[in-house]
């Protein structure tokens, strides 16, 4: 048996199941058209590519090693071109990165684009990036260097000048109907009845007259972003093509971008429905069978309940995505620098229900798009707040206009009608070091960075892949030349997009320097990942109650990898904890506990306190449970 017939039983059955809940008598039609597509894809797959299938088949746990650190970044704004990128891998390599996601690679409408995000071509590179060759070169150096990339899949919608909505335009009722369009506003007003909008400043409404077509576009985005209609299943097909080629190229984990919004039902938000599921389940068969050597991350920025199905948890577990931005981890990790307690914190982080042991998250500090303060009402009525409440202040505290807030950031997606508010700004400008710099307190910004390197500290020790985002590991800056520019004044993301700042990166190795203190800090957690199994991906973690709600505690456990206990202090003073309080990690192989965050590690048990200075975090685990593996050293 070839290992694409192998590969073919094994993910048929998923394959059948999601088509038949999607298309139902036209199922077993859609299913040869996407068998088909598998099998020409297979025809033309590089020698290199197959053996990374095979050797990942084997090692399919291979993006869940404790190892993995990720690193998110403009393509234009990270190295200017593709060539420019690939200049940067050492620098990556230095820093310890293996996942590199690159956003707004593929060719996108000329003018307002979204940041990227309206693709005119999905077989095209942006041409002020290179060509597809350059990108191919970027991969193969990658994968040189021990190295993945990520590149996004935009799925709920395309460009209005994709070729598919210029034929739509020009007549052509097939790719009409590729499109969610309608007549008359009889059925878009039925659907705005309960649509959100997602970006109610910016682009109001979730429907678009195109006078051309004489119809109303669905554009749940931006006018030019025309959504797809997914029960359509030449969309399917087509998408599996497009899929199939962006493995071929060597891409190691497609994100599907704004996967939620695929399936659309009336009277719904057109939000996580069932159809998006079966969407995000057949696309990964798709790739099981013909490219298992790429795997597939769910941008599904969604309310605590509706995210874990994304990675497969239903009443019956499916296979789904492989990974899953953690946003609630996010969001809670500011709301506890804001407030300096962890209670609401642990309550919603205990609620999550666990993920599949065989998936993993993408844990976060920040990226390049605004912050919703997702605080849901039960979480906040539970710990004796209001969620409305709780989320006014955080959106007042991170623009900079709460009493005592060390924050500058500023309102993002501001809905009049809901109160809503997101909120915009980089790290260093968050977390204090920008408002320390200019005001020259050298205090404020000791504290700056100590809260920076704590929501590193946690996210990096939660379990999963952390992620770091382009310039963190520096502090880098927020950039207001956006404000001059007509073409993205009205969006204030883009003050958290800078051009990396090459005198930044070369004041790393200073530790007398902002930059310095914070790469050692960054350095550091890289190392300390390495040297710790317990952080693999498909363990368990749960937060602990610690006696003191100004410190989260969590506790990390695998089965096969032993335990870490993780304690953050969320506030500016010292505390300290009695050890009687914490889960006891000695075994009768390991009697010393060590901290993995103080080199060389030092003894941290028995004893009867556990002291954290401010913003410190620590990751205590029984030395017989450290990795024998060499870490790489902290620079």
């Amino acid at each position: 048996m070839s290992d694409l017939a192998r590969r073919t039983a094994q993910w048929q059955p998923d394959l059948r199941a999601a088509l038949r809940g999607l298309y139902g008598d036209r199922a077993a039609q859609v299913e040869a058209s996407v068998l088909a597509a598998v099998t020409s894809a297979d025809r033309t797959r590089t020698p290199a590519l197959t053996a990374r299938d095979l050797a990942r088949e084997l090692e399919p746990d291979w993006f869940q090693q404790p190892g993995r650190v990720g690193y998110i970044a403009y393509a234009h704004h990270f190295g200017g071109t593709l060539k420019g990128v690939g200049e940067r891998v050492p620098y990556l390599q230095e820093l310890g990165v293996d996942m590199v996601h690159l956003m707004s690679v593929l060719r996108p409408r000329a003018g307002e684009d979204d940041g990227g995000y309206a693709i005119d071509d999905y077989r095209d590179v942006d041409p002020s990036l290179g060509t597809l060759d350059d990108l191919r070169a970027l991969i193969r150096r990658l994968h040189g260097a021990g190295g993945s990339l990520v590149l996004d899949l935009v799925m709920n919608h395309t460009s209005d000048s994709h070729p598919w909505a210029q034929a739509a335009r020009a007549g052509d009722p097939d790719a009409l109907s590729l499109y969610l369009t309608y007549p008359d506003r009889t059925l878009p007003d039925a659907y705005e009845r309960t649509l959100p909008e997602v970006f109610p400043d910016l682009a109001p409404g979730d429907f678009t007259h195109v006078a051309e077509l004489g119809r109303w576009v669905w554009t749940t985005f931006n006018r030019f972003q025309w959504d797809l209609d997914w029960s359509n299943p030449r969309v399917l097909v087509e998408m599996s093509r497009i899929v199939l080629f962006l493995a071929d190229l060597g891409v190691d984990v497609l994100r599907l971008d704004a996967v939620a919004f695929t399936g659309k039902q009336l009277g719904t938000n057109c939000q996580n429905q069932p159809a998006a599921h079966l969407v995000a389940q057949a696309l990964r068969a798709v790739l099981g069978m013909g490219a298992p050597a790429t795997i597939v991350l769910a941008e599904a920025i969604v309310a605590p309940d509706d995210l874990v199905p994304y990675l497969g948890r239903h009443e019956r577990e499916r296979r789904e995505c492989d990974l899953a931005y953690h946003n609630q981890l996010m969001v809670l990790g500011w709301s506890m620098l804001a407030e300096g307690r962890t209670t609401l914190a642990r309550t919603a982080l205990e609620r999550m229900p666990a993920p599949p042991a065989r998936t993993g998250w993408l844990t976060h500090v920040r990226c390049h798009d605004d912050i919703g303060w997702a605080i849901s009402d039960s979480d906040a009525a539970s710990t004796g707040g209001h969620g409305q409440g709780h989320r006014d202040f955080l959106s007042a505290f991170y623009r900079g206009d709460f009493p005592l807030s060390f924050a500058e950031g500023e309102p993002f997606g501001v809905n009049l009608e809901t109160g809503d508010e997101r909120t915009c700004g980089g790290t260093a400008a968050l977390c204090g070091i920008s408002q320390a710099l200019r005001s020259g307190d050298d205090g404020a910004l000791d504290m700056g960075i100590r809260r920076l390197l704590a929501f590193y500290g946690i996210a990096f020790g939660w379990g999963g892949v952390p992620m770091l985002y382009m310039g963190d590991e520096v502090a880098h800056a927020d950039d207001f030349t956006y404000r001059h520019d007509p073409e993205r004044v009205h969006d204030s993301r883009w003050r958290q997009r800078p051009l990396l700042d090459d005198d930044a990166v070369a004041r790393r190795h200073d530790p007398g320097s902002v930059e310095g203190r914070v790469w050692h800090g960054i350095r550091l957690l890289v190392a300390a990942r390495t040297s710790c199994p317990a952080l693999h991906a498909g363990g368990s973690v749960r937060p602990l109650w610690v006696g003191d709600e100004a410190v989260l505690g969590w506790l990390r456990e695998h089965p096969r990898h032993g335990r870490l206990l993780g304690l953050a202090n969320v506030t500016a003073q010292p505390r300290t904890l009695p050890a009687a309080v914490l889960p006891d990690l000695t075994t009768q192989s390991a009697r010393a506990v060590v901290d993995l965050l103080e080199p060389p590690a030092t003894t941290s048990w028995p004893g009867r306190t556990v002291r954290l200075s401010p913003y410190q975090v620590r990751w205590l685990t029984a030395e017989a449970e450290l990795s024998t593996s060499p870490a790489a050293s902290p620079s």
